[in-house]
């Protein structure tokens, strides 16, 4: 049995990184999910800039089945007509680029960030608070 290929942005991941609400949902299902290059320097950035043990925590990921996909020249393009409807929600270009590799894989994409949940759009996005 295939199993179902979903998305984690950054804000997920770091929730089931930091044992915040939600993580939990993303921890259960990591062996599921793939993550932009982008999304992955943003996390990267982010334990970096928080002081954790990254390469710890990088080969703990990758053990649990975690991939890091490319983000292709298509996504770009799709990321950047995202531009104009998320926009006034304050989607920043990784958010962008999240949904982008969602709508190229034809999956769901997994976030914290409560400001999905106004997009007008086909998005299959699943919050976990």
């Amino acid at each position: 049995m295939k199993k179902e290929k979903w998305v984690v942005d950054a804000s997920a991941l770091l929730a089931a990184i930091h044992n915040e609400k939600g993580g939990e949902y993303v921890k259960q299902h990591v062996d599921r999910c793939v993550i932009s290059a982008v999304n992955w320097s943003e996390v990267l950035q982010k334990l970096e800039r928080s002081g954790s043990q990254v390469s710890k925590i990088e080969a703990s990921l990758k053990a649990l089945g975690l991939r890091i996909v490319d983000f292709t020249e298509e996504e770009a393009a799709l990321a950047a007509s995202l531009w104009p409807s998320c926009k006034s929600l304050g989607l920043s270009l990784a958010d962008r680029a999240c949904l982008a590799t969602g709508a190229h894989l034809k999956t769901k994409v997994i976030t914290a960030d409560q400001a999905w949940k106004k997009l007008e759009s086909d998005a299959q996005v699943h919050l976990i608070r």
